[in-house]
């Protein structure tokens, strides 16, 4: 098992070598589009989604329970009640038209692309690959009903399905992220490689070893720099903000007015919500005759 720790406000050392198919660079922002960045993510309101909705009902005997963190979508949203979009099956109804990138991630997300081009083997992009979607994850601490601070930072095990290379930008603490090999039920995965990913730093992962072969988690984000990231979300502490891009083929991303009228109605109270603070929503839901 490889072990990657690099320190805070130090540039990837030239000596250092990851294996193809992972690109790691430490300052990826300069100081004045940090600050810009920092200041966007600050305005986003994320959303609570619950895993089930009356189409997708929860297997027997369970609950329609909620995602352990705040998320918000950009590009196309991927509700976790529609079931998220993994091809080759998933794809149908999977992932309704959302928000256009600020112009800071516009030209983050540029220099991403050009730097996977020149990084990753061209065997593992595909041919019209383009980072179109992004998932901003909040993590962090959430107080209970009982008024105590449950620490859901972790992320279990999975892959990301969509297709060609997976870019992301970490803000705040570090975060302990590793590829796992999953073992059989009830025996414990073996990790293969872990790095830190810490405050301001891009990671890029592409290729069948990477994005099929292995599992990836987030196995702890640390407590030592008191960052709280957005303090506008209720009841929840957030010292860590991970910003996932990747590409959906343009053809799976439908407007909401184009579902089904029991798929929007699954929907519906997130677009309201989300339309509480944006623009986009609130004519997503006058298109779709939600209002």
């Amino acid at each position: 098992m490889d072990t990657v720790k690099l320190q805070v406000g130090v540039n990837l050392q030239p000596g250092l070598k990851l294996p193809p198919g992972l690109i790691y660079q430490q300052e990826f922002f300069g100081a004045e589009e940090l600050k810009k960045a920092l200041t966007y993510l600050e305005s986003v309101r994320p959303i609570w989604e619950k895993r089930f909705s009356k189409s997708n009902p929860p297997p027997e005997g369970q609950s329609n329970r909620g995602l352990l963190r705040p998320v918000y979508w950009l590009g196309n949203w991927q509700f976790a009640c529609l079931n998220y979009y993994h091809p080759p099956k998933g794809i149908e109804f999977r992932c309704v038209r959302a928000e256009p990138y600020p112009s800071v991630l516009v030209q983050a997300v540029d220099r991403i692309e050009a730097q996977t081009r020149q990084q990753i083997p061209e065997r593992d992009i595909p041919k019209r690959w383009h980072l179109n979607t992004c998932l901003i994850n909040y993590y962090g601490s959430r107080l209970t009903e009982e008024g105590k601070w449950d620490d859901v930072a972790r992320v279990g095990e999975h892959k990301d399905f969509e297709p060609g290379p997976v870019a992301s930008l970490s803000f705040g603490e570090s975060a302990l992220f590793q590829f796992v090999a999953s073992q059989s039920k009830g025996s414990q995965s073996q990790v293969v490689r872990q790095m830190w990913l810490d405050h301001n730093s891009l990671q890029i992962f592409g290729g069948d070893n990477w994005k099929k072969k292995y599992f990836h988690r987030v196995q702890r984000v640390e407590k030592k720099r008191a960052f709280n990231l957005a303090p506008g979300i209720q009841k929840f502490q957030t010292r860590r903000i991970n910003l996932t891009f990747r590409y959906v083929p343009t053809e799976h991303v439908q407007p909401l007015s184009r579902f089904p009228q029991h798929l929007k109605e699954d929907v519906a109270s997130y677009i309201h919500e989300l339309a509480g603070a944006s623009p986009y929503f609130q004519q997503e839901l006058l298109d779709a005759n939600l209002l």
